[in-house]
């Protein structure tokens, strides 16, 4: 019996600890970020914040160009998971649906291209953009992001929609309709837990990536909210005070769009992982 109670209980521990872990750091950012300066700089860790204040976050969003790193941020990230997510609706469905020569071998490229690390092509990225004159620029930060998350998407999508029985797209064809409206009007609904898991990642890689825009855009017109984070980093030291209130605004936006996909999300990403 004792067996048997350990058996059930070292599960529940593990969780918990493991909760603790992720949620802590999570915690601690943004009690951090509601503490006077006394109190983060103290020696003695203070655990909850005893005098409330907001004063890190007027600082965090009073300095020059705030709006603007928002503005960009939000276009370059929406404009890139829309773009990944209609090119991956029609690659999808030709990937799970059609058969041609040298699928396979697409399908394997795609793969290859979610492994490798981007970093390495930064460079290149570089020079091409510098190149066509476009520095400075959010249409080249755009399509990079895009390139960035459309393998996963691609993959993803495949999935779902090799999951959607053919049947159902035959018999929507029997009645009149299109191959396009069969998509449209059959297909495309089903692939809902898709569209969320996959819209979900694309955001935060594109939200979060911080190298490409720090090479390519060095005017402040033209940055994003990962650099905004780094400037209260400074050769006298760090406002932490600050520098929390910032990553708790930037973190604001993920966490919402968590919370308001996460059921579609999570059957999302464990369906599409396992069929097709």
């Amino acid at each position: 019996m004792r067996r048997s109670l350990l058996a059930r209980l070292w599960p529940n521990v593990t969780a918990v600890v493991l909760f603790i872990g992720f949620v802590f750091p999570v915690y601690w950012m943004f009690a951090t970020a509601f503490k006077p300066t006394g109190d983060i700089i103290s020696e003695n860790p203070v655990w909850f914040p005893t005098d409330v204040t907001f004063q890190h976050f007027r600082t965090a969003t009073g300095v020059d160009h705030f709006w603007t790193y928002v503005r960009n941020s939000l276009t370059v990230t929406v404009l890139a998971v829309l773009f990944s997510l209609i090119i991956a609706l029609a690659g999808s469905f030709a990937l799970a649906r059609m058969r041609f020569k040298g699928r396979r071998g697409f399908v394997i490229g795609f793969m290859l291209a979610q492994m490798a690390p981007w970093e390495v092509m930064i460079i290149a990225m570089y020079m091409i953009v510098r190149d066509a004159s476009m520095l400075n620029s959010l249409v080249p930060l755009t399509l990079f992001y895009m390139m960035m998350i459309l393998p996963f998407t691609l993959l993803t999508l495949r999935g779902f929609v090799a999951a959607v029985p053919k049947e159902l797209e035959e018999s929507a064809m029997v009645d009149g309709c299109t191959r396009a409206q069969a998509f449209r009007r059959v297909i495309l609904p089903l692939l809902a837990p898709g569209l969320m898991s996959t819209s979900l990642f694309g955001f935060i890689t594109a939200w979060n990536e911080f190298a490409l825009v720090l090479v390519l855009n060095k005017d402040a017109e033209a940055q994003t909210l990962p650099l905004w984070l780094s400037s209260f980093q400074t050769q006298f030291g760090n406002d932490w005070g600050a520098t929390m209130a910032a990553s708790s605004l930037f973190a604001v936006p993920i966490l919402i769009l968590f919370v308001f996909l996460q059921r579609r999300a999570v059957s999302g990403l464990t369906a599409g992982a396992v069929k097709g």
